[in-house]
């Protein structure tokens, strides 16, 4: 591959680092098909390379690590009855996988914005690093959609019910949070990531995780916990249901502000997608692997492909951006067991293979 600076992907050696940087700085690195497809191809290298000990994950720009995947394309492709959803969650949740069992010590520089295909790209490593920047989110369900890319098998190991309340507002983690939340491992100052990145590429051959992890330990801050943490009694309380309806009675008879504001937060989410998405919740809960949720997920994913919601979420957020969307059913009474039943439908052996 090229590793061109003007690539959407640059991949390179550096010293004992294999550097993948993601290089959309405009789009906050939004990652397309192509860029997963030399993400592989860059894995394929440095996992091959003697030379290379530890690989890095980083977003150009200030902006933040990455914003997600490409939904505008998606969106085109899903309107005229395409097969890019198909093609591009297979091959992105193969990658997400792979990036869980990199025999190599991978780190993810988690800094600024890391949503959405973003988090799959990360949250999966080896060593997560957040920063004072950070602001990690799942936010599928404002599109009609759920936390996918292992977003499931992430939020189900949260604790508590961390992960249910962050799986269905949408709402954003800062770095200790992100820790709290079992999303990343260490919250480095931004201002420091320059140079724990010098010192990952002088790292000697052969250096283990041990080694990488004591190496980012010295330039981390210790935080382990943010404000949403403080919250958790209050958020196993309301979110420790499995029915939509049981979560909403909660925060109606709770009242407090925190159960207002969060009340109105899952009132401007897809009803399906929130039901969807607390079920998906709730089998991860049981399952033993990221593979088996990433199955899970991709089956879910192509319906909603399908869906009228997922049109609508993505064309009032990021098409015509009113914020607007008008959801079909639009009440989460009226998400009937039978809409639910195609999302979570078996699909054939074939259809997601796991090197």
């Amino acid at each position: 591959m090229s590793g061109a600076e003007e690539g959407d992907l640059v991949a390179r050696v550096e010293g004992a680092a294999g550097i993948i940087r993601l290089n959309r700085p405009k789009a906050i690195n939004a990652v397309t098909l192509e860029m997963f497809r030399d993400i592989e191809k860059a894995l394929d290298r440095f996992e091959a390379d003697p030379a290379v000990a530890v690989i890095v994950l980083e977003g150009s720009g200030e902006r933040g690590l990455c914003a997600g995947g490409d939904i505008r394309t998606l969106w085109e492709s899903s309107k005229v009855n395409g097969d890019l959803g198909k093609i591009l969650w297979r091959e992105e949740y193969i990658l997400n996988a792979r990036i869980k069992k990199f025999p190599k010590p991978y780190v993810a520089f988690m800094d600024g914005i890391v949503m959405g295909g973003g988090v799959g790209l990360s949250a999966h490593a080896s060593h997560r690093v957040v920063t004072d920047r950070t602001r990690l989110a799942m936010p599928e369900v404002g599109l009609g959609f759920f936390p996918d890319v292992g977003g499931t098998y992430l939020l189900s190991h949260s604790p508590g019910e961390i992960g249910t309340y962050f799986g269905l507002t949408g709402q954003t983690m800062n770095g200790p949070d992100a820790i709290h939340a079992k999303f990343a491992d260490w919250v480095v100052p931004a201002v420091k990531l320059p140079e724990l990145r010098e010192a990952l590429t002088t790292l000697r051959s052969g250096a283990s995780a041990a080694d990488v992890s004591k190496l980012i330990s010295g330039f981390a801050t210790g935080e382990t916990a943010g404000p949403v943490a403080a919250k958790e009694p209050v958020i196993d309380a309301l979110f420790g249901f499995d029915r939509m309806e049981d979560i909403v009675a909660a925060l109606k008879r709770d009242g407090s502000e925190f159960a207002l504001a969060t009340l109105k937060t899952l009132n401007e989410k897809s009803p399906r997608g929130m039901v969807v998405t607390l079920k998906l919740l709730r089998l991860a809960r049981a399952s033993s692997s990221l593979e088996e949720c990433l199955v899970r997920e991709y089956r879910a994913a192509l319906e909603v492909f399908r869906s009228d919601d997922f049109r609508e979420g993505v064309r009032a957020a990021v098409i015509d951006k009113d914020r607007n969307p008008t959801w079909s059913p639009p009440r989460i009474e009226d998400v009937a067991p039978e809409m639910l039943a195609p999302y979570l439908a078996e699909i054939g052996a074939d259809e997601l293979k796991f090197n």
